[in-house]
């Protein structure tokens, strides 16, 4: 029987926003699989890749996670089908990213074979003010703390920092800011397993300025190990076996080790210190040292080559050497601060990188040709400069991605004879074409008219404004001198509440209370409408405006969603309650997958509500009925089916934390252009779904599909 290939990603939560590498780690296993050494994705896993027929990659052109729960109803088929749903951080123009610039490099009769073309940026020492690295820290030498990240580049680059949510638990170096040019430089680099809990630390290399290993250790993971990444790590089973090291042992030895002016140095070094579980103020990463555009980064490997004229991580070893990796990193920056970016934008990096691609397509199509065949006309197609590296990859194996899109539209990379007129032009041909393609990239469109700016801001402000009344309920009449405090207190045992309000514009007060997340708001309707409440018997409802005419069918349409398949709510939680008391207490649940306690993005403390997820439908079921009502701590619990995904309860909260203010005049006339064209916008919608549902219909069994909604951003 053949084995069917599927994707498992049981992500809830902060865990459900993704990032445009991890994308790629997605698409470039799924394209190339074991076979051509890419590596199983590092927050999902593909099963049987090998069986996979396919991979087809839609984007739905500058339309964002706003259209789809704008247009939630309209996206009939697609968000019934597609069973994974993620938040894709913003990257800059991602959609060229993905397809890869239109800008190639030709070989001509040069010495190296290549040389750029006259449209490129020639980086020559008379003009290198387009080179990446000159527009970032100009021409003059500096010293080391003009190539530290500063704070607000470390959040932006996902580094821990104190104070921060993600950073909560995590142990500081101690070391303080007060670093100096002269201040000591150590290399750092840690080499990771696939545990349950996530990426561990199973070995880790420190050396210092003159490149002296000061630490390298293995360490035993807390938790049970599900891939040990040997052939990235090195490290094995029988290797950690008598290892007694745990990862408080290497925190405390880091501490006492680096001095309190210590700068640490690093490739891509926040994954280190997120695995370490460490903070450290003073960092300079070599991956973001060497800058490259639309936010590209060189690999170690090739800058090793490249800058130091050393080959590291060398096929032939089992696994990387953390310490040679450490040190590398250590040199190159070293490199770059002795001699200063001009020196470092000479070597004309890009064109290296460009030329040592180059030659590997060559020598793999040469092995791939069967003897006495030529491949010369081959090797004069100009090679793309920027495309991801699964797209040449894939080229290298002798794929040819299909990439079809929409004149009209910025569509770098994509071939010009592949653009079409319309949507449904686009769609016969990927009806025709796909199913020869191992790897498509298809892009539709709702046309510039639909995508201007102003247009955008009225959708923005009309699902906020729909999500504000679905989050707020309307409780009463009270009576005159009603208690507050117990009001207060017996509608936040549904959930966690934004804010509350007394309505003295009616003969008896009523209360206005606005909730963080939809389960609570409809908890409290259905649980609460009818009950006595501070002596008096209440009714509970949600605002009565044109936009709520349909929020039953919205709620109906949520509660079915894909998403929340096995999924439930619970609330009236107490706040002393950890992740861990609740595992425990929970864990007499039958096929309990996964726990999820929303925090407050900026507090970092937990609510008193969480999500559970379940391996199967019927167990949410059971655990519901056996949830409400349940006492845990002195607190009574209350349940219900999920209605929001993970991205979208991150969304919401973020949606109510931003002022979101604009002139009165301004909005209004928004909403009436808005109102014009809305109307034509689901038609557009609804066929842009249509479309989406033919496409996939046709597709053979065991294709990856994957919709991209990129956004303006």
């Amino acid at each position: 029987q053949e084995k069917s290939c599927h994707l498992s990603a049981a992500l809830l939560g902060e865990d459900s926003e993704i990032s445009q590498d991890q994308l790629y780690e997605l698409l470039k296993y799924a394209a190339l699989g074991k076979c051509h050494n890419a590596a199983q994705p590092s927050w999902c896993r593909i099963y049987h890749q090998s069986h996979l027929a396919g991979v087809v990659v839609v984007v739905l052109h500058e339309m964002s996670q706003l259209h789809f729960y704008r247009f939630y109803l309209q996206f009939k088929y697609l968000r019934k089908v597609f069973q994974h749903r993620f938040t894709l951080a913003p990257s800059t123009n991602f959609p060229v990213s993905l397809y890869g610039e239109g800008t190639n490099l030709k070989p001509q009769n040069s010495p190296q074979g290549l040389t750029p073309t006259s449209s490129e940026c020639i980086t020559k020492s008379s003009d290198l003010q387009c080179d990446p690295i000159i527009r970032r820290y100009g021409e003059k030498k500096q010293g080391l703390t003009s190539y530290t990240l500063t704070l607000e580049e470390q959040k932006k680059n996902g580094y821990p920092i104190e104070g921060s949510p993600r950073s909560k638990g995590y142990i500081s170096t101690e070391c303080d800011q007060q670093r100096t040019d002269s201040s000591p430089l150590f290399g750092l680099d840690c080499e990771m397993c696939l545990t349950a809990k996530g990426n561990e630390v199973t070995r880790v290399s420190l050396v210092d300025a003159q490149g002296q290993c000061l630490l390298n250790e293995l360490v035993k993971p807390e938790s049970r190990v599900v891939n040990y990444c040997t052939r990235f790590s090195g490290v094995t089973k029988k290797m950690l076996l008598p290892v007694k090291t745990r990862l408080s042992d290497i925190q405390t030895r880091l501490k006492k080790m680096l001095p309190h002016d210590a700068v640490l140095v690093g490739h891509s070094l926040n994954f280190d210190l997120q695995a370490l579980e460490m903070i450290h103020p003073s960092v300079i990463d070599t991956s973001l040292l060497f800058a490259r555009s639309e936010g590209r980064r060189f690999k170690l490997k090739f800058l090793a080559k490249a800058v130091l004229g050393k080959e590291i991580q060398c096929e032939q070893k089992l696994g990387h050497d953390p310490t040679e990796d450490a040190r590398a990193a250590l040199e190159l920056a070293q490199f770059f601060i002795e001699q200063g970016p001009t020196k470092v934008a000479e070597l004309n990096l890009e064109m290296l990188l460009t030329a040592e691609k180059l030659a590997e397509v060559s020598h793999n199509k040469a092995a791939l040709q069967p003897q006495g065949c030529g491949f010369q006309e081959q090797l004069n197609e100009p090679p793309p400069l920027s495309k991801p590296c699964f797209l040449d990859c894939l080229q290298v194996t002798g794929q040819e991605p299909l990439l079809l899109g929409r004149q009209g539209l910025d569509s770098s990379g994509l071939c010009q004879s592949n653009l079409s007129t319309s949507n449904k032009q686009i769609l016969q041909r990927a009806l025709e074409d796909v199913p020869l393609s191992k790897f498509s990239i298809i892009q539709f469109s709702l046309g510039p008219q639909y995508l201007a700016s102003h247009l955008h801001a009225g959708l923005y402000e009309k699902v906020r404004s729909k999500l504000t009344d679905m989050l707020t309920i309307y409780a009463g009449p009270f009576q005159e001198n009603f208690c507050i405090k117990s009001v207060k207190k017996e509608f936040g045992k549904c959930g966690p509440i934004q804010s509350l309000r007394v309505v003295t514009e009616t003969f008896q007060p009523y209360v206005c209370i606005q909730y963080e997340v939809l389960e609570a708001a409809q908890l409290a309707v259905e649980s609460l409408n009818g009950a006595e409440v501070a002596g008096s018997c209440i009714k509970v409802q949600r605002p009565v405006t044109a936009a709520m005419l349909d929020c039953s069918v919205l709620i109906k349409e949520l509660e079915l969603d894909v998403e929340n398949e096995g999924v439930i709510y619970v609330a009236g939680l107490k706040n002393s309650l950890t992740e861990t008391d609740l595992q425990e207490e929970f864990s007499q649940l039958k096929d309990l997958e996964t726990l999820f306690l929303p925090k407050d993005l900026q507090s970092g403390k937990h609510r008193n509500c969480c999500f559970l997820k379940f391996q199967k439908t019927q167990s949410a079921v059971d655990a519901l009925e056996a949830i409400n009502g349940w006492t845990m701590k002195g607190s009574e619990l209350r349940s219900r089916n999920a209605l929001a995904p993970g991205h979208l309860w991150r969304w919401i909260w973020q949606m109510n934390h931003s002022n979101g203010k604009q002139g009165k005049h301004t909005f209004y006339e928004k909403m009436e252009q808005l109102s014009d064209t809305e109307q034509d916008l689901r038609k557009k919608v609804k066929k842009l779904d249509h479309h989406i549902k033919k496409l996939y219909r046709s597709l053979q069994n065991n294709t990856l599909c994957v919709v991209l909604f990129p956004g303006v951003n």
